[in-house]
């Protein structure tokens, strides 16, 4: 929730800011959440219009106004050239200058406020990183080539237990979604969990700038962008900017498994905490056991404590999660009870869920979002079911230079592993050579296109009791597969 004043104060450059005339009858508007996509606008919203590759947000105005939403941020210009088209629409709305207040006078109550700006973007980012300030919670980031939103949830479902704690929301990790997140914080709030994802060097410094963080949490350093940023010594530069960013009394987590993530130690200021399966980390972990959809087994070390674990996390790389978010709970201090509670509610796993499939079957959708790495240790967790094992494995995307050494990698796993790959797309072709390559009869291989000619193929090949994995990048929204593959999709 945050004031009309805060907003048009907030929305103004930090140097030049000044407090606008707000008349009586506008002094106690409150905005409720900020969005930037039209579909998610409720009564109360404020709603951002940023112009994209595909589309500008500006384009939908009218039906923002007329779904209620109290606010918008918009472009000075480009309101100005579609004045006529929001002249035709039902509701009424008013032009707002944030500086000034110039427009609210003359504004009927009811109407959605129109604050214009130079730059809605920049006005969104300057708003949330001033709204930031107004409060002390603990905000905690976390970045990494694959895992980010996993171990987000897992970190949150572990705080939730002791603190009042805000998370981003979905994959909410970007220079646009940070900020949408940041105006969520209350004065309730005792923890923020946020997201920080990168398109290019700096954008996750200044993210950071924005949110303040005074723990900063990687994952891991792979090739997920190196399409963009051409070679990994440059990924590791960007990731490493969240753990510089610390301040001294801060923490920088580290997974002491991944060299790469390791050596940034050595860039921070902050106070070090490290976890992975090795003695040398401050929290470490051994005698693993995945019961396969029935979770995981291990023994966890830290300082002069061994405590032993069963968790319902789902799959061997689900130790990571687990340590990562111990890691965070112990730095916060928490006792062990609340955290395995944490680790045990549901939401501390929201990416890979196992639903019902037709014909008996059992489907492990992992299709949000795919890397070699998180699909070699999704093929892991299909090697540990009991039954006929299926692979529908789609392209991986954004991996530039190592795309084919990627792919074919996860062929060879899937040639240990699988009794029946599908896959989809022409970079998934490499996973069903490799396999080939690897031994693996063609008669067990079916390669597709679509997504459309990957459910015709598997449906007749199905049998009661079969495992089904269903990973690729989120590109190839595998998703409807997973849909297509369910009982109700039965003739």
């Amino acid at each position: 929730m945050i004031g009309l004043g805060s907003i048009l104060y907030g929305v103004q450059p930090a140097w030049s800011r000044q407090m606008p005339y707000i008349p009586p009858q506008w002094q106690e508007l409150v905005f409720g959440e900020t969005v930037i996509d039209s579909r998610e606008v409720e009564p109360g919203t404020l709603f951002v219009a940023l112009a994209g590759e595909r589309t500008d947000g500006h384009i939908f105005l009218p039906d923002v106004i007329a779904r209620g939403a109290l606010g918008a941020l918009v472009s000075r210009t480009e309101i100005e050239a579609r004045a006529t088209i929001l002249a035709r629409t039902a509701r009424r709305w008013a032009l707002v200058d944030p500086v000034t207040g110039a427009g609210l006078d003359a504004a009927t109550p009811g109407a959605c406020l129109l604050i214009a700006v130079d730059d809605p973007l920049m006005a969104l980012q300057r708003l949330s990183a001033y709204h930031r300030r107004q409060f002390t919670p603990t905000v905690v980031g976390i970045t990494g080539s694959v895992g980010k939103t996993s171990t987000k949830e897992a970190v949150a479902a572990l705080l939730r237990q002791r603190f009042s704690t805000l998370k981003s929301k979905r994959s909410f990790n970007s220079e646009a979604t940070v900020p949408t997140t940041l105006l969520q914080l209350a004065p309730t709030h005792e923890v923020a969990v946020l997201e920080m994802g990168m398109w290019a060097p700096g954008e996750i410094r200044f993210l950071a700038d924005l949110a303040r963080p005074q723990i900063g949490l990687v994952t891991n350093v792979g090739p997920t962008h190196l399409e963009r940023l051409k070679s990994q010594e440059a990924i590791w530069y960007a990731k490493a900017e969240l753990v510089e960013w610390l301040p001294r009394d801060g923490w920088a987590v580290l997974n002491a498994d991944d060299p790469l993530v390791l050596a940034m130690r050595d860039m921070t200021n902050a106070r070090v905490f490290t976890y992975g399966l090795s003695p040398q980390a401050t929290l470490w972990a051994d005698q693993i056991e995945s019961y396969g959809l029935n979770g995981i087994a291990m023994r966890v070390h830290y300082q002069d404590q061994q405590i032993a674990l069963r968790l319902p996390l789902i799959g061997r790389h689900s130790v990571y999660l687990a340590l990562a978010a111990l890691s965070v709970g112990l730095i916060m201090e928490m006792e062990w009870p609340a955290m395995l509670a944490g680790l045990s509610d549901p939401a501390a796993q929201m990416r890979l869920r196992v639903v019902a499939g037709q014909s008996g079957t059992h489907l492990i959708d992992d299709t949000y979002n795919a890397a070699p790495i998180s699909t070699l240790a999704a093929l892991d967790l299909l090697a540990d079911t009991q039954g006929r094992r299926v692979a529908i494995l789609g392209d991986m995307l954004e991996l530039g230079s190592a795309e084919e050494e990627g792919h074919r990698q996860v062929g060879l796993r899937v040639a240990e592993v699988a009794d029946l790959l599908v896959t989809v797309g022409q970079r998934a072709g490499w996973i069903a050579e490799a396999a080939r390559q690897a031994g693996m009869a063609a008669e067990q291989i079916v390669v597709c296109m679509t997504n459309a000619e990957a459910i015709a193929s598997v449906r007749p090949r199905l049998m009661p009791g079969d495992y089904i994995l269903l990973k690729a990048s989120r590109g190839m929204a595998l998703e409807e597969i997973v849909v297509a593959l369910q009982p109700q999709q039965e003739a």
